[in-house]
């Protein structure tokens, strides 16, 4: 195994917005072009898209949309593995394998089942507690050593650690304990001002909306709700449109993110042009997105045969674990008998 290996996962429910972009997908594609880059794999998670009331034809055309709009984004099928998770079963497994070592009181604890059960009221399944065994599974099947997260998936993460403790504890050292690799940009607030960027919400910029329907959500984005008037002095420091300028227009320009914040603080720069320049930077860099995305969907057949190729790749990693794991619970003479 190398030294270092990467896993992280995306559910294909439905196109990846800003949140998805910035604080993972565009971390992916960086991590790529590393000189010393990682063995990366990236799943698209469908098991875990079926906590959530979906049609069948429904999960299956956004897993392939999915895939398309990662390869948009730029993700290499050459330089990483790029996989539906439901395509390599060991990943049920040991999911099931995980739920006997996992402990109650972990689970109980996760702060996400009662965000996403006051979310699914109607839907409240075993699925959503159990999500983040099958998480823990995800991960550890190809013994990742680093896991790219933001800052609400660490609880997570760590609970994938204490699986990892738990299991080599009980049956001998199998996995290592993943390290979180924690993204480069803060947690972005929806574009209403809400928590945090959401499909279901509706506060956030689908990758694929065309540029008047992004400059539209930005006009009447939110910003800094302590300026009232326009020749009151900014606060950029809480301002979600300056954050986003920092994910936007920060990279590419760095001198002007710099003086976006001193006009805003000088109340030089006002709240509706501050908006328009960050619609234009955000047109800019999504429009080649957006026709990758169309260049793709137009070829699903090359969509599937890339994702066979990579289901091949993972599921190589996978039985060699599940034969390791099998052997060490008793169960391997059973497996090969079936």
């Amino acid at each position: 195994m190398p030294r270092h290996r990467i896993f992280s996962g995306i559910q294909p429910t439905g196109e990846p917005h800003l949140g998805n972009y910035l604080g993972a997908i565009r971390q992916w594609v960086e991590q790529q072009e590393a000189p010393d880059r990682a063995d990366a794999l990236y799943a698209i998670v469908d098991y875990h898209a079926l906590t959530i009331e979906i049609e069948p034809e429904q999960l299956a055309a956004w897993t392939l949309d999915m895939t398309a709009s990662l390869l948009a984004c730029g993700l290499d099928p050459q330089k990483v593995t790029l996989f539906r998770q439901s395509d390599v079963p060991e990943h049920a497994e040991l999911g099931w394998i995980f739920s006997c070592v996992a402990a109650l009181g972990d689970l109980q604890r996760m702060t996400q089942f009662k965000d996403k059960a006051e979310q699914n009221k109607d839907n409240i399944n075993v699925g959503l507690f159990t999500y983040p065994v099958l998480q823990a599974a995800d991960i550890l099947l190809y013994k990742a050593t680093q896991v790219p997260v933001g800052e609400d998936q660490v609880q997570h993460l760590e609970l994938s650690r204490e699986v990892a403790r738990r299991f080599n504890r009980r049956f001998g050292e199998t996995f290592p304990e993943p390290q979180p690799l924690l993204s480069k940009v803060a947690r972005l607030r929806g574009l209403d001002g809400s928590a945090k960027m959401s499909k279901s919400k509706g506060n956030t910029v689908a990758l694929g909306e065309a540029p008047e329907t992004i400059r539209a959500k930005l006009k009447v984005a939110v910003t800094d709700p302590a300026r009232l008037r326009r020749n009151d002095p900014g606060h950029p420091e809480v301002c979600n449109i300056f954050t986003l300028h920092g994910c936007f227009t920060g990279p590419r320009d760095p001198e002007r993110l710099a003086a976006i914040e001193r006009d805003c603080r000088s109340a030089a720069l006002g709240c509706v042009d501050c908006k328009k320049e960050l619609a234009d930077r955000v047109v800019e860099q999504l429009t080649p997105i957006r026709e990758a995305q169309a260049a793709w969907r137009a070829r699903p057949d090359d969509l599937r045969d890339l994702l066979e190729v990579g289901r091949k790749k993972a599921a190589a990693i996978a039985e060699a674990t599940m034969e390791e794991v099998r052997a060490r619970i008793g169960v391997r003479g059973l497996a090969k008998r079936r």
